[in-house]
């Protein structure tokens, strides 16, 4: 039995794994999900990293580690910390040894520039909300369903801004297998930048999916076959 832990990037929170989480306890593994303190204008990837492994207090060696989006940051942190059998970038941003997402995103195309128009201006905590919920759907939700689409843009909240202007502050990535699943429609994370960053700053294996930002709720049966072949080590 495999425990996959779920970490949710920027603007959402555990919910966002609902879709997800019963297909993998349907066959027969754990599952632990989180709320980061995204909210929090303190908190750096290193607190993030904190609520994981508290998360996980308890639980075995056998863990498969899921980051997705922002997250990318958080859970290398979180393999060197503890125990952790692999590590899966789902759509995720990759954190680079001594930099911050800040300068990175100044010169590697990792993310659609666009996305800055639809949020907040910062408030004192230096977070930004989603305002422009129209473009907010093109870009997260971009090929999932109405309804599921509507309740994940309702339940959008605020991203400190904080954690992205933070050194990434490991010498090294940890020794732990690493697969990077590439959705070909993304919107938001540009697809051949993370095929390229997490093949050669990982040695990533890399998963294709269709699709676009957010597979847990646009095609969850999908992405749960890709996970539970990784907890049978394919």
């Amino acid at each position: 039995m495999t425990t996959f832990a779920l970490v949710h990037g920027s603007w959402v929170g555990a919910w966002c794994w609902e879709l997800l989480t019963p297909l993998l306890q349907e066959a027969g593994h754990d599952v632990v999900t989180m709320d980061l303190p995204c909210n929090d204008g303190s908190a750096s990837f290193e607190t993030y990293a904190d609520v994981v492994c508290t998360s996980l207090d308890g639980w075995d060696k056998d863990i498969v580690l899921v980051g997705h989006s922002l997250a990318g940051n958080t859970i290398p942190l979180v393999a060197a910390r503890r125990p952790v059998r692999h590590l899966v970038y789902l759509c995720a941003v990759i954190p680079d040894i001594g930099r911050s997402m800040v300068d990175q995103w100044r010169d590697e195309p990792m993310l659609n520039p666009d996305y800055v128009k639809g949020l907040s201006k910062l408030d004192t905590q230096n977070r930004t909300t989603w305002v422009d919920l129209k473009l907010a759907r093109a870009l997260l939700f971009a090929d999932c369903d109405e309804p599921p689409a509507m309740a994940a843009l309702n339940r959008l909240g605020p991203q400190a801004r904080y954690p992205s202007t933070v050194p990434f502050p490991l010498a090294e990535f940890p020794s732990v297998r690493c697969t990077a699943v590439v959705c070909s429609d993304d919107q938001f994370v540009y697809p051949d930048c993370l095929r390229q960053v997490a093949r050669d700053r990982l040695g990533a294996d890399i998963v294709e999916l269709p699709g676009s930002h957010s597979p847990f709720l646009s095609r969850p049966s999908a992405l749960a076959e890709v996970l539970l072949r990784i907890a049978d080590g394919n």
